[in-house]
């Protein structure tokens, strides 16, 4: 959704579902993106290459076969059985770190 002229993002989760939260697409739907066509993927999904910046979202050592460069923790909380409101702010928080990220870069 942000910086696509500036990095290729990659996203896959340690215990996946296979399907993205309803809750995520209501979500990001309020904001102007159309999750309905993705899908949830286990970290063996995304490219087995060495990525310049891993980030991840609190799962700690769940990642540790990902080749990265740099490594950051966001450590943000897991919004699956939030309420919308809350659901929300989680998002909110994703975004600013993710656009602090693209000026950084």
């Amino acid at each position: 959704m942000y910086g696509q002229e500036i990095i290729k993002p990659y996203s896959s989760g340690s215990r996946p579902t296979g399907i993205v939260n309803a809750k995520a697409i209501e979500s990001m739907q309020a904001v102007g993106y159309d999750l309905s066509a993705h899908s949830s993927k286990a970290l063996n999904e995304i490219p087995d290459i060495e990525y310049a910046l891993l980030i991840t979202m609190g799962c700690g050592d769940a990642c540790p076969n990902i080749k990265a460069s740099e490594r950051q923790d966001w450590d943000i909380p897991d919004p699956k059985h939030m309420d919308m409101q809350a659901f929300a702010e989680v998002r909110d928080l994703i975004c600013e770190k993710v656009n602090n990220l693209i000026e950084w870069i």
